[in-house]
């Protein structure tokens, strides 16, 4: 993941996005402090689930809070994952309903802290339970981070998933040339205060990925993304990535709960 100033930042649509009406009862991430041992030096890796919409929303919070989530903590400590980023779209750029319903990231102080924890009982105990809930079904894959990471807070946060390019070098080579440095130059107006960037290794039953990569850019409320989103620095960015983008994208705003 990554933090502006200390590199490159990533970006997104432009948009202002609409709010959807929360859940009764949200569901908690695990808490950091159940953590495992210090990380060593490389990238985080985290294993990260987008889930389609489900066909009945509320059924998928009430089991999701009250069951999924919690067995989820339960496991925590034999996983050996650091800490869960959840998040529940609300929008796509456009202010429709969104593409993707929820996502929930795992973090791992590394790749090889990852695959071990996907080869435990508990990982495959979460695994088999996302069946009884997530009935919409779900894109699974493993991501490494392509940056510093942060442990600034992240309640808003406007998301770009990135299909796989047509030139993936190509792409590479633009978007760390070009795409970055725009974004960065446009910090300030735009008022993100967390960029994470990570970009997908595999599926989680290590086939090819079912997407690229992934960029988030973190607001300290929903308010500020609104705000930021309708400036003319986010625009430029906005308008940047068809340049580059050639598979296509999908951009989501989103809450963390």
């Amino acid at each position: 993941m990554q933090r502006f100033p200390s590199w490159y930042l990533i970006p997104s649509i432009v948009l202002a996005a609409a709010c959807s009406k929360p859940a009764d009862k949200p569901p908690e991430a695990p808490p950091a402090e159940a953590a495992p041992a210090p990380a060593p030096a490389g990238p985080q890796a985290i294993v990260t689930v987008i889930y389609n919409q489900p066909k009945d929303a509320a059924a998928f919070e009430k089991y999701y809070s009250e069951v999924h989530v919690p067995l989820v903590v339960a496991k925590q400590a034999e996983i050996g994952f650091t800490k869960a980023e959840l998040t529940k779209f609300v929008s796509t750029l456009d202010g429709k309903k969104p593409t993707f319903y929820r996502q929930a990231e795992l973090y791992f102080n590394s790749l090889d802290d990852a695959k071990k924890g996907m080869a435990t009982d508990g990982f495959k105990q979460v695994g088999d339970d996302l069946g009884k809930f997530a009935t919409g079904g779900l894109i699974g894959m493993v991501a490494v981070e392509t940056g510093d990471k942060s442990e600034t807070p992240c309640p808003a946060l406007l998301t770009v998933i990135y299909n796989t390019p047509k030139d993936a070098a190509a792409f590479e080579s633009y978007y760390a040339a070009t795409h970055l440095p725009l974004v960065v130059a446009g910090q300030p107006e735009i008022g993100f205060d967390r960029a994470d960037l990570t970009k997908f290794d595999s599926n989680l039953d290590g086939s090819a990925p079912a997407k690229y990569r992934q960029a988030e850019l973190c607001f300290p409320s929903m308010d500020a993304l609104k705000k930021g989103t309708a400036g003319p620095a986010f625009k430029k960015v906005g308008d940047d990535l068809p340049l580059f983008a050639t598979g296509g994208l999908t951009a989501l705003i989103g809450e963390q709960k």
